[in-house]
């Protein structure tokens, strides 16, 4: 079928197909989004996800990037019976949509190009004439999934550096998408398949964002965009000069299991992840939408009869009584496979490059619990993505735990190591090196405690997107060894004479000269201490100074006689120095050797081994025994100073 290419009118957002009149007059009139104060305080939809007549994806628009080397997949709706063509440069290919009005269409795998390409949809009415979608300015390159929670959202604008970064954003051939969360509410199949554009509410923020369009990057764009995937998509852009599109569909405040397909959670067989399920399930069935409103409903008269009583103003949102039916937990973005269903399910069979991922706070607040669960979900999750987007070897780049509260000192190095977070953090460490283990080289990982600050937003970003950014360039865009990534790794370690031994796979060394620092030392009875660190001495030079293995360390403290396990930058916000030497930048990851849980540190502290979260009292009772293993070390440290003092001789 040989269609002409009439009504090839620039068309920035992929909606019902407009005539060129229309098309003319939002160009005249200077179609735009209306400011954001005077938007509701909810979201705002530009364009729905679905339209009657021709209809594209939203995941179709101008100025997006098409993923290099793989067959492009197209897919929208239409009038049942009617045939659809795609023209992309010379290829060109059609489809019926069917009787539920859906069509795909695949177009050949096309080479990187920087050159602006336009991608053109025909239908040819059933009772004659002809419709026409125009997405222009397209480029093919590489295609990034960005994922997490809020330390991945988290924009430019808000982290140190920012205001540099945004000014010289320009970058044409980098091109951003962030998909929007669509509420957690029921959807047809093919309300599945695309998303709105929209400016949608946040609470945390106060604000609109704006989600659901492709945009090239610039410094107004970049302000807004994930501060980690912004300087990933810089760095990879700028070193292979292949156009980079970035999709970020991470959402702050979500836990592993909201990113899993709910089919793949329920065939899983972990206790602590069933019985997760079986509460949220519980919450579901018992929710009562009616009730519900009478509650809330009485909520705002009570505040409305407040306000009047003290002769306040009645403010905008309190004017009307709500009248909704709520869904309930069922559309709670936690509620699992959500975030999948929400974010990714609209992507599924788009062709990408591959995916980093940064997330793991919310899974702490179920302790020991939320970090067996963990354990268990982020493989699957892991392999689901890759399902999703047809790619069994999709590249996918874990970026660690950040970390939160004051730092951990030599005064408080046991009392901070009460910490679920720190327990997520080796997790990912661990399931980073099964699948390494397993022969999967295209997993990546990058530390970021080092990039320390209180707040558990850390606005030290920059460094953890160029991190990672070290990790695709090394292994999926040729540079190998020129670009080092992989953190050292511990070959194996013995105990003995009073000491642990580790052997390394790198040198390593305190970027600093200094005295290496983060190691923590126990025995049988799990009262860890700080362990002083040296190196094992292998001979003498020809002038008689010691030489030095640096692959090897051994671990030793006073008031540890027969050490068996060690941990290591275990805090929230840890002490912890070790690198690669070199100055390389590659942190030894936070670890273990034992495979105690919180409560069971030290040992026989309380009557019973809690198997889920500490309740308060037990939290209590272990912070007591830690803080009191802090006070004997600093008692020991103050009396061996003391007798090493010279004697008076008076």
């Amino acid at each position: 079928m040989n269609l002409p290419n009439a009504l090839m009118t620039r068309l920035s957002l992929p909606a019902r197909a407009l005539t060129g009149m229309a098309l003319a007059a939002l160009s005249a009139v200077g179609f735009a989004y209306p400011a954001a104060q005077e938007m509701p305080r909810e979201d705002v939809v530009d364009v729905p996800a679905m339209t009657d007549g021709l209809c594209v994806s939203n995941l179709f628009q101008s100025n997006m990037v098409l993923q290099r080397d793989k067959p492009i997949h197209v897919w929208g709706w239409a009038d049942e019976g009617q045939q659809v063509l795609a023209e992309f440069g010379d290829d060109s290919a059609g489809a019926t949509a069917d009787a539920s009005r859906r069509w795909m269409i695949t177009l050949p795998a096309r080479p990187a190009s920087s050159e602006p390409q336009t991608l053109t949809i025909h239908t040819l009415k059933l009772h004659g004439g002809l419709e026409s979608v125009a997405l222009e300015n397209i480029l093919v390159g590489d295609v990034w999934i960005l994922g997490g929670q809020s330390n991945m959202e988290f924009e430019v604008a808000k982290v140190e550096n920012g205001a540099l970064e945004i000014a010289s954003a320009n970058f044409p051939n980098i091109r951003v998408l962030t998909v929007p969360f669509g509420k957690g509410t029921e959807k047809t199949a093919d309300e599945q398949r695309s998303f709105p554009r929209l400016h949608e509410w946040s609470d945390w923020f106060g604000r609109h964002f704006r989600k659901g369009d492709w945009d090239e990057c610039t410094p107004k764009i970049a302000a807004e965009l994930s501060a980690i995937g912004y300087a990933f998509a810089r760095r990879v852009h700028m070193a292979s000069q292949v156009p980079i599109g970035v999709i970020d569909i991470s959402r702050g405040g979500t836990a592993a299991e909201t990113w899993v397909p709910l089919a793949t959670l329920r065939s899983m067989e972990g206790p602590e992840l069933q019985a997760k399920l079986a509460d949220w399930d519980s919450r579901s069935a018992s929710w009562d939408p009616k009730a519900d409103l009478e509650q809330r409903i009485t909520r705002h008269r009570e505040q409305v009869k407040k306000l009047e009583a003290e002769g306040k103003p009645i403010p905008t949102k309190l004017e009307l009584e709500p009248t909704d039916l709520l869904p309930g937990p069922s559309a709670d973005m936690n509620f699992p496979g959500n975030c999948y269903a929400e974010m990714i399910e609209p992507l599924v069979g788009f062709p990408v490059k591959g995916a980093i991922f940064h997330q793991g706070y919310n899974n702490t607040f179920d302790g020991m619990e939320g970090v067996r669960i963990y354990l268990d979900v982020l493989p699957e999750m892991i392999r689901a993505w890759r399902s999703a987007f047809n790619d069994p070897e999709m590249p996918f780049g874990i970026i660690s735990l950040c970390t939160d509260g004051y730092p951990q000192t030599h005064d408080d190095h046991l009392e901070k190591m009460l910490n679920a977070g720190i327990h997520i953090r080796a997790a990912q460490y661990q399931v980073f090196l099964d699948m390494w283990a397993g022969g999967d080289r295209n997993v990546g990982f990058a530390s970021t405690y080092d990039l320390r600050r209180r707040w558990y937003h850390p606005q030290v970003k920059i460094p953890a997107g160029e991190r990672i950014a070290r990790w695709a360039l090394s292994t999926q865009y040729g540079f190998g060894r020129k670009l080092l990534w992989q953190p050292p790794a511990l070959l194996d370690f013995t105990a003995g004479d009073g000491a642990l031994s580790l052997r390394l796979d790198a040198n390593v060394a305190d970027p600093e000269d200094g005295a290496i620092e983060g190691f923590l030392i126990a025995g049988a009875d799990r009262r860890f201490q700080p362990a002083t660190v040296s190196y094992v001495e292998t001979g003498k030079d020809d002038r008689g100074r010691p030489r030095f293995d640096r692959k090897q360390l051994v671990l030793t403290s006073p008031l540890v006689a027969d050490p068996i396990h060690f941990r290591y930058a275990w805090g929230r916000n840890p002490l912890g120095n070790l690198q690669v030497s070199g100055n390389k930048d590659l942190p030894f990851a936070t670890q273990r050797s034992d495979d105690w849980n919180m409560g069971t540190v030290p040992l026989g502290v309380l009557e019973e081994e809690p198997t889920g979260k500490l309740t308060r009292a037990q939290r209590g009772q272990v912070l007591r025994a830690l803080r009191a293993e802090d006070l004997r070390r600093k008692v020991a440290e103050a009396k061996a100073v003391l007798e090493a003092q010279p004697k008076s001789k008076d």
